[in-house]
């Protein structure tokens, strides 16, 4: 579960695990801490966690501490968007995969309930038993009558 930090409108960053405000490089020392965050703008709710983390990449570029090479940054820029293209590709081929699947599902059940489906296939057998059931009842019934004139 990720560490929720709340933006408030003065910018101000409010961690709720700790109960206290919390600043730019603190809350990049959670994330080199291995932490997920999650940061919330408090009055929307609208997830603000992206451009955080964009901000303190940013603000560490300023100060000269950043670790990103501008080669690096160069290739993220071509990248990114690629890479965000092919997701949401991505996602639409699942998607599209999951609905196929899904109505399948529901027409291979719809085809068990209608008549000639499974329910028809219980049917038809319960309609046999019945038939074989009658079938030994007139034979049990033949042997009491013989064995009755028989006495």
């Amino acid at each position: 579960m990720p560490r929720l930090i709340k933006r408030y409108g003065s910018r101000k960053l409010y961690d709720t695990a700790e109960s206290r405000y919390v600043s730019l490089d603190e809350v990049a020392g959670f994330v080199r801490d291995g932490d997920e965050v999650e940061v919330l703008d408090n009055k929307s709710g609208r997830d603000v966690t992206a451009t955080i983390l964009t901000q303190i990449i940013s603000e560490e570029g300023r100060n000269g501490r950043s670790l990103l090479s501008a080669h690096f940054l160069h290739d993220l820029l071509r990248v990114g968007e690629r890479a965000l293209k092919a997701g949401e590709r991505a996602v639409e081929t699942s998607l599209t995969q999951a609905r196929r699947g899904v109505d399948d599902l529901a027409t291979r059940a719809v085809d068990r309930i209608r008549p000639g489906g499974l329910v028809g296939e219980v049917r038809d057998e319960m309609d046999r038993l019945r038939a074989r059931l009658d079938g030994l009842e007139r034979s049990l019934a033949d042997l009491d009558d013989e064995t009755s004139s028989t006495d």
